[in-house]
């Protein structure tokens, strides 16, 4: 573990960098991936700087509704969930990006120790700085970590009064046994009379679905394309982006978005261990997005362990937001 910086700005601030993979580790992973018959990349090679950027971008285009969805329901029943939630002592912030979510959320549940984390750890710190100038008596303690592996927080996160805070149905990038084992993992963070707020996104058509990972700007294009420029300064490999096409694909049978890069024409691309072709029409896996029923959501709740659960939505009913007692 290493400290990045204390605030210069004199407010509670500091920032933890707990994810240190080596860069052989990195060269591996995507190498393993791009050599299984179906190709795919994990979708944490997403998040480098850009592309985190480009994520924010997605979510003000016209066609993505869960960000927009999601803080409805905040808006709409933030009384509620504010009761449902109760008294925050530290607000641990999974994925916390530009940390906007949980701002929203401040003036409510008035948290004591807010805790963002993220995998992109350069830009978590501009997130770190620009949240501790707005609000300078609050405890803030960043964590750079990659929470799918690990949720081992350092010791200055406060044990007590834990809010668990995953917004924009970012659990839905995992497959559904991982989902469980996740919230299974969150329940054992949160210790006694802890909680979790979190948002899921719904099953809908694919006319609704696929446009929001698809818009007609290209932003989600964009974000998925980087992940290539990504690879190449990871391990040196040739890929390029006008070789390539962005696909997005509503798998009903799976209940889930997929994301590809798709070979435009045959071609062949060098990797660390020798080259790999891709026929015409191949395509990387990027990344998934499981879309669940309520229901179904709220038994895995069960399933890890949380009970109190409470539900709201949106008034498309397209967004679900869940509270939970650990």
């Amino acid at each position: 573990m290493s400290l990045l910086q204390q605030s210069p700005l004199g407010t509670r601030s500091a920032l933890y960098q707990l994810h240190s993979e080596s860069t052989s580790d990195n060269k591996q992973e995507l190498v393993t991936g791009l050599r299984q018959s179906q190709a795919q990349i994990n979708p944490k090679f997403l998040y480098d700087a850009l592309g985190s950027c480009l994520f924010d971008a997605i979510t003000q285009v016209p066609e993505y509704y869960p960000t927009r969805c999601e803080r409805e329901v905040f808006d709409h029943h933030g009384d509620a969930i504010a009761a449902a939630v109760g008294r925050v002592q530290t607000m641990i912030d999974l994925g916390a990006a530009d940390c906007m979510k949980a701002q929203r959320l401040f003036d409510r549940l008035r948290p004591e120790q807010y805790v963002p984390v993220d995998i992109s750890v350069d830009y978590l710190k501009t997130s770190v700085m620009r949240v501790a100038a707005l609000y300078p008596e609050l405890d803030i303690v960043g964590v750079g970590i990659d929470f799918f592996q690990t949720l081992a927080l350092p010791k200055q996160v406060r044990p007590d009064g834990r809010l668990f805070f995953y917004p924009g149905s970012s659990i839905g990038n995992l497959n559904v046994t991982q989902a469980q084992d996740m919230l299974k993992r969150i329940h054992e963070a949160c210790g006694p009379g802890g909680k979790l707020l979190l948002g899921v996104d719904r099953v809908k058509s694919a006319a609704i679905l696929e446009p929001a990972y698809d818009d007609a700007l290209g932003v989600t294009a964009a974000f998925n394309l980087n992940v290539l420029r990504h690879a190449n300064r990871l391990m040196g490999s040739n890929f390029d982006i006008e070789d390539w096409a962005h696909r997005a694909i509503f798998n009903v049978d799976e209940s889930r978005i997929e994301m590809h890069l798709e070979a435009r024409h045959r071609l062949k691309v060098k990797l660390p261990d020798g080259d790999r072709i891709f026929e015409q029409g191949e395509s990387i896996h990027t990344e998934s997005s499981y879309k669940y029923q309520p229901e179904q959501f709220s038994q895995m709740l069960r399933d890890a362990g949380f009970k109190q659960i409470s539900h709201w939505t949106d008034s498309k009913e397209w967004f679900s937001v869940f509270a939970a007692v650990a």
